[in-house]
């Protein structure tokens, strides 16, 4: 069974997918962005669009899947926005024409509660300091700037199961996501401080320089 998270940029789904992870044995995650990011490196800075709009990526990603759904026992997990029907049915709807079980899940949010996680998620100045670069302000200008078309198009049908996160957190999200697949997760023993330490430490491995 493949999980795909979709949602805006700053929406949860990095988090969910770790949570989901974490909490269903046998889980992976494959993360969809990875091929974007050697896409760009093997790019010269000025040819570095949108990845998502190279058919490369849109295959890698499928092909990518198709070989894990295939080969792997456990759930997969794909954390990535897609607001593009045309590329969401490029690799979603191919893999479920393969015989897969795809599971969707679009997080959505008021514009507010997703510019509030964005900044969190970018770790203000420190991060920038630390890392004398301006790439995490890049990569959130980036998501603000694709926020109100990722808001608009993920309401549509096509992009169901939605989840409304505003008031619920990540841990409860995992429980959704895993009740409506059908699958079992292991109970949630983080406490308060121990679930934001576990946030805090999965979104500082993902903060990218390059």
């Amino acid at each position: 069974m493949l999980l795909w998270i979709n949602g805006p940029f700053g929406g949860g789904k990095t988090q969910t997918a770790y949570e989901l992870r974490r909490r269903l044995r046998g889980s992976v995650v494959c993360d969809p962005e990875q091929v974007g990011f050697g896409l760009h490196r093997m790019l010269p800075p000025a040819l570095r669009g949108d990845f998502q709009d190279l058919p490369a990526w849109r295959q890698g990603v499928f092909e990518v899947l198709d070989l894990t759904l295939t080969r792997h026992d456990g759930p997969v997990i794909a954390p990535m926005t897609v607001v593009e029907p045309g590329y969401f049915r490029e690799i979603v709807g191919r893999l479920r024409e393969r015989g897969h079980d795809v599971r969707h899940f679009a997080l959505l949010a008021e514009r507010a509660t997703v510019l509030r996680r964005l900044r969190e998620r970018g770790f203000g100045h420190a991060v920038r300091v630390l890392g004398g670069k301006d790439a995490p302000l890049r990569r959130e200008s980036f998501a603000v700037s694709r926020l109100d078309l990722c808001l608009e198009r993920l309401v549509d049908p096509e992009f169901a199961e939605h989840i409304h996160t505003d008031h619920i957190d990540i841990a409860r999200v995992a429980d959704r996501i895993a009740h409506s697949a059908g699958l079992t997760l292991a109970p949630n023993t983080d406490g308060p401080v121990r679930g934001r330490l576990r946030r805090a430490w999965t979104g500082a491995k993902h903060i990218r320089f390059d």
